[in-house]
């Protein structure tokens, strides 16, 4: 991060403009967190822990009742760690913030009020014209939490959920491999005298390292490509032992996806759209029973047969070959993935809090700026303006034109 001068916002009139725009005012901040709409969605932003960490320093949390009942967190809880437990949602999204599990719904964003702050998962698939268009008119400032960065160049939020995800993958493709879901009816980890599945994983990042870790450990036979050497070096080395890995060589990899049982993709894009690596005509060749788990499918996936899924009906068959595509696998283990989420959120809040307004926060943290999407009317995405056919605006400029 760029090392800046300490300077006093509120100083320049531009800005005091902005900050009475943007309603947040240092220490106490309001945060409403609805009930999923979404029934594939069991995941709430916040736990009664972390809630109660906001409460005790004055802030106040108001919860859509049944809001955490899917991740097993009660309204009791809520209640005695401070939170307001409210049936109305037209309450909920009277707060100031709005925190989400999932990408608020077209009827969610109708009951926005302008300038309001929202932070979310982003699912760039799913959002159309209309759903920005909504957020640009209600001047709300979008914070996509696959997207924020930290100082370090990393993902939080995809780092912690690309874990789960890892694990989950290998445990879905187990199941998905015995006769009664329609598999190949190949035991993932092998017996005496009888080989183990082959599975091959595109990408080498955080999924890969987990998901190699859980199919090793299960004794199947894994195969990594990558283009980028240094992270095949480094799966290698956090693995802690030698493993079969290639660059994305095509030739080789058609090879490999000819004699492969699963087939995880784990390629994340840290602009835009995830390329596509796998053909249609390559996964042809695939063996009939055999199944493809898309982790990336959140931001496209990787193979040219993916189509996003939900978690009531996960998968689809193509040429012979399942397919699982579910963008938010982490909601099968809503605990889990709550808890993870809220250890992510609550530091960002209390950076908002802190920081004496949303304007100098986002001034001084590039890795914050970078989540953004829709900011005062304007949309900061560019995969999302050349997708949609929409006007771009850099949030940089917006920022810096404030000062």
């Amino acid at each position: 991060m760029i090392n800046r001068p300490h300077f006093d916002y509120t100083e320049v009139p531009e800005t005091r403009a902005v900050l009475s725009n943007l309603d947040f005012q240092a220490s106490k901040l309001f945060i409403g967190i609805p009930k999923e709409s979404d029934i594939s969605e069991n995941r709430i932003p916040l736990t009664p822990s972390s809630v109660a960490s906001l409460t005790t320093l004055g802030h106040r949390v108001i919860i859509e009742s049944g809001a955490g009942t899917k991740a097993n967190f009660t309204d009791l809880e809520y209640s005695e760690a401070g939170a307001e437990i409210t049936l109305e949602k037209e309450k909920i999204f009277a707060a100031n913030i709005i925190l989400k599990a999932a990408p608020p719904s077209l009827f969610e964003v109708e009951l926005m009020k302008t300038n309001q702050l929202l932070i979310s998962p982003l699912h760039i698939l799913a959002i159309s014209k209309e759903y920005i268009e909504l957020l640009r008119k209600k001047k709300v400032t979008a914070i996509a939490l696959e997207w924020l960065r930290d100082e370090d160049g990393t993902f939080p939020m995809v780092r912690i959920m690309s874990e789960l995800a890892g694990i989950s993958a290998i445990q879905v493709a187990a199941q998905f491999l015995n006769q009664t879901n329609g598999g190949i009816g190949v035991l993932l980890g092998g017996i005496s005298g009888v080989p183990p599945a082959k599975v091959v994983i595109l990408g080498a990042g955080v999924v890969a390292e987990f998901a190699t870790r859980t199919a090793l450990g299960l004794g199947a036979s894994v195969r990594i490509f990558d283009n980028n050497i240094y992270k095949l070096m480094r799966i290698q080395s956090r693995i802690g032992r030698q493993l079969h890995t290639s660059a994305l060589n095509q030739i080789y990899l058609k090879k490999e996806l000819k004699e492969a049982d699963v087939v995880i993709g784990a390629i994340h894009s840290k602009t835009g759209r995830t390329p596509i690596v796998v053909t249609e005509d390559m996964v042809e060749q695939m063996k009939t029973g055999s199944i493809i788990v898309d982790v990336s499918i959140d931001q496209g996936g990787c193979f040219e047969t993916s189509e996003m899924m939900r978690l009531e009906k996960p998968s689809f068959v193509k040429h012979g070959v399942i397919h699982y595509c579910v963008p938010n696998m982490a909601s099968n283990y809503a605990r889990t993935s709550s808890e993870a989420m809220s250890n992510i959120l609550t530091p960002l809040l209390f950076k908002i809090s802190t920081s004496g307004n949303l304007y100098s926060l986002l001034y001084a943290q590039t890795g914050i700026r970078n989540g953004i999407y829709t900011y005062k009317g304007a949309l900061t995405n560019f995969y999302l303006s050349e997708r949609l056919g929409m006007k771009y605006t850099d949030i940089e400029l917006l920022i810096t034109s404030s000062i």
